[in-house]
């Protein structure tokens, strides 16, 4: 078994175009009935407002797949620790035989989230945008814009969060980053008004957008409901919405805004609803004009992981990286 550290998957897997392609091949995959994806397995820790999940799918033709365990407990930050930690393996197809440990503490779950957002945005956002939303200040607030800005080009981001602390520091730190406008403000709804593109990150209870507040060309791309109780949009949002598209309908459907909709009756034609791989394989069209609304549902999905996993472990191999560890052994290779 191999087995690779978070340093040196930071080091050789980077959010960028190839991450994005790879992940968008996962998707097309899914919609063509080539994965096995069974649904997730999640653990709540309610007194420590965490959660752990269990996501998996194996790719058909792939000589290995990947089994990924991934936290969020959101109180970390009081501690000034990341609220998302994990890691993943990989068994062979051909054996069930564990292949290698990737030790990424939660990095290649925020590479893969954040490579979705892009697509979703790519397919379903104007081309032409100015302002950026953001609803979050944490981790994947930072790797969402990061990755929007490998498909869209904007002038200025607009966030919002809880603490205005958060708020201040992600504003300063996105601004140097990406050198662009980067502005604190005091509302949702100021987020909402007046954006091209909204994202929100947020584990919310309950609906932070309201239905009211959309306007003609908006995109929202929604990645933090991935739990019954979770939910960042009300619920007429998505009914409102000229092209809702989720990651998987099924699973949306359980854990995502989608269920908050469908639980309380404003959407009820789900034949409606598109799945993201239908625009990536070109099944369906996306966005069709400049003045629809549309709204993308992530709950994250183990076909997005296996795909990264993948890719990861194929660039630890070809430069010979990785702790090899058999029954008998234990050698070290470039430490």
């Amino acid at each position: 078994m191999l087995i690779f550290t978070e340093q040196e998957l930071k080091q050789y897997v980077q959010l960028n175009l190839e991450a994005i392609t790879i992940i968008e091949e996962g998707f097309s995959k899914l919609a063509n009935n080539e994965v096995e994806m069974p649904p997730i397995m999640r653990v709540d820790v309610h007194d420590q407002n965490g959660e752990v999940d269990v996501k998996t799918a194996y790719v058909k033709g792939k000589d290995m797949f990947a089994i990924k365990v991934s936290s969020g407990f959101f109180n970390n930050y009081k501690l000034g620790l990341p609220s998302g930690n994990g890691l993943m393996m990989l068994i062979s197809t051909q054996t069930g035989i564990p292949q290698a440990l990737l030790l990424d503490n939660g990095y290649l779950t925020e590479v893969r989230t954040a490579a979705a957002g892009a697509i979703a945005a790519n397919y379903l956002s104007r081309e032409n945008i100015s302002t950026v939303g953001v609803i979050g200040a944490g981790s994947q607030a930072r790797f969402q814009v990061r990755a929007l800005k490998l498909v869209r080009d904007f002038k200025k981001i607009l966030v919002y969060a809880r603490s205005t602390d958060r708020s201040k520091k992600y504003a300063e730190d996105m601004a140097a980053e990406i050198g662009i406008e980067v502005h604190v403000v005091d509302s949702a709804e100021q987020v909402v008004r007046n954006s091209d593109l909204v994202i929100t990150t947020t584990p919310a209870n309950e609906p932070i957008i309201k239905a009211e507040w959309l306007h003609p060309g908006l995109h929202i791309t929604a990645m933090g409901s991935d739990a019954e109780h979770k939910q960042e949009l009300e619920a007429e949002v998505l009914a409102r919405a000229d092209k809702l598209v989720c990651d998987t309908k099924a699973q949306c459907a359980r854990l995502g805004e989608l269920h908050h909709a469908l639980e309380s009756g404003v959407v009820t034609n789900e034949s409606l609803i598109i799945e993201l791989g239908q625009l990536t394989s070109k099944e369906l069209n996306g966005r069709e004009n400049e003045e629809q609304i549309t709204v993308c549902d992530l709950t994250g999905t183990g076909v997005q992981d296996t795909s990264i996993a993948l890719f990861a472990y194929n660039e630890m191999v070809k430069r010979d990286l990785g702790l090899n560890v058999n029954n008998k052994t234990l050698s070290l290779k470039n430490y």
